[in-house]
């Protein structure tokens, strides 16, 4: 019994034995799992270094950012001013250079306008709006342009659907004077009546009440300077563009415009100023009457405007300048989105009280092609019937323009 023991412990521990040998690795794999180690500890050790790097350079930037906020130079308030501003503010503008090839005078290319344009929303109600405008390339002693504020004036929406406008404004008259960006109109040039008898771009300064009386009907009241030209002078230099303007007498302009029919616009302004000449010679009252429509429907359009200047003043009767006026008619026709054609026929004059003075007449006629909605490249020809106003003459024009918002 004792025999058969000790032979089954001895059975056991040779078992036992040969399994622990079967387990036990050779030297070659020692060497491949000590490798395998080594090279998990190097990657453990570069990885706790890249953290600890990360956690230096935070460590920096936290204590920048709380030495800045200490010094008072970032802010919450800062910070809520700079977005406020960049939400609130907005800035656009328009330009236009043009090519004027004369029959009968030499060629010009002028960077006529360049005009950028600042708006504010201050609250719901209180915004500004501005424009700054260089006028030919080039201003100063001898130089042919000018550096002009065009506009710059405070509006404020006082109630539902009306709002006052207090500052420099344009003048609520005729199709161009308050629209005028290149792309919004046909021809290289502004045509001429609404240059020479209104005279756009006019703008003065003063108070403005604007707002709609009904659907569709809307009007504009204001008060504000006048014009300032000599006895008899003309009308277009009469503009003092709120530099340091004589206020001696002031104007009052007053608009209605209907645009309850899609595609049509129909207005009439009436001007008055007691005395035009703000006191450089006798008095001379002056009216001015505008009447205008704009209709389009599909690729067709048509533009007609009608206006004239009645001065009463000894000075104006000599020269025949106390009635001057004009009128003209544009169709159009937009054959694709881009490609527009167009023709003028135009009639002004600004000494129509002379029986012996004849009008200026003249045939325009050319393109638009629009590269976008907003850049707009020009070509047209006038064609003067009748020149007794000394123009240029008769002219091939080529322009390109741009506006942005």
């Amino acid at each position: 019994m004792l025999k058969r023991s000790l032979l089954a412990t001895a059975i056991s521990l040779v078992a036992v034995g040969a399994q622990a040998a079967e387990k036990t690795p050779s030297l070659e794999e020692m060497w491949q799992i000590i490798q395998e180690q080594q090279a998990e500890i190097k990657n453990l050790k570069s990885q706790l270094n890249q953290t600890d790097t990360k956690l230096q350079q935070t460590e920096v930037k936290v204590a920048a950012t709380a030495d800045a906020v200490e010094q008072g130079v970032v802010t919450n308030e800062t910070i809520n001013t700079v977005a406020g501003w960049v939400e609130k503010t907005k800035i656009g503008g328009y330009g236009e250079h043009h090519f004027n090839h004369f029959e009968d005078g030499d060629d010009k290319v002028d960077a006529h306008r360049f005009v950028l344009f600042m708006g504010h929303q201050f609250t719901d109600n209180v915004r500004l709006f501005s424009e700054l405008e260089i006028e030919h390339g080039l201003s100063g002693d001898d130089k042919p342009g000018e550096v002009e504020l065009e506009q710059a004036y405070i509006e404020w929406d006082y109630a539902a659907n009306h709002s006052a406008q207090i500052g420099q404004f344009l003048i609520p008259v005729g199709i161009l004077n308050e629209t005028h960006e290149p792309d919004t109109f046909y021809g290289t040039e502004r045509n001429l009546v609404e240059k020479n008898i209104i005279p756009t771009t006019w703008w003065e300064t003063g108070v403005q009440s604007k707002g709609e009386l009904l659907p569709g009907l809307s009007y504009n009241l204001a008060l504000h300077s006048g014009l300032k030209t000599d006895d008899g002078g003309k009308i277009r230099d009469g503009r003092q563009k709120s530099a340091k303007a004589t206020a001696e007498d002031l104007a009052y302009t007053g608009r209605v415009k209907y645009t309850g029919v899609p595609g049509l616009e129909l207005a009439a302004t009436v001007q008055y100023q007691q005395d035009i000449t703000q006191g450089l010679a006798s008095e001379a009252s002056a009216w001015l009457t505008e009447a205008h429509a704009i209709y389009n429907t599909g690729p067709f359009g048509v533009r007609a405007l009608w206006a004239q200047w009645d001065v009463d003043g000894d000075g104006f009767e000599l020269t025949g300048r106390d009635k001057q006026d004009g009128w003209f008619i544009e169709p159009s026709f937009k054959a694709t989105d881009k490609l527009g054609f167009f023709v003028r026929y135009s009639e002004y004059n600004n000494e129509a009280g002379l029986s012996s003075s004849d009008d200026t007449e003249l045939w325009e006629y050319g393109l638009n092609y629009w590269l976008t909605p907003t850049v707009v490249l020009k070509a047209d020809y006038t064609d003067f019937v009748s020149e007794s106003s000394g123009t240029d003459g008769d002219a091939l024009n080529l322009g390109v323009g741009w506006s942005f918002y």
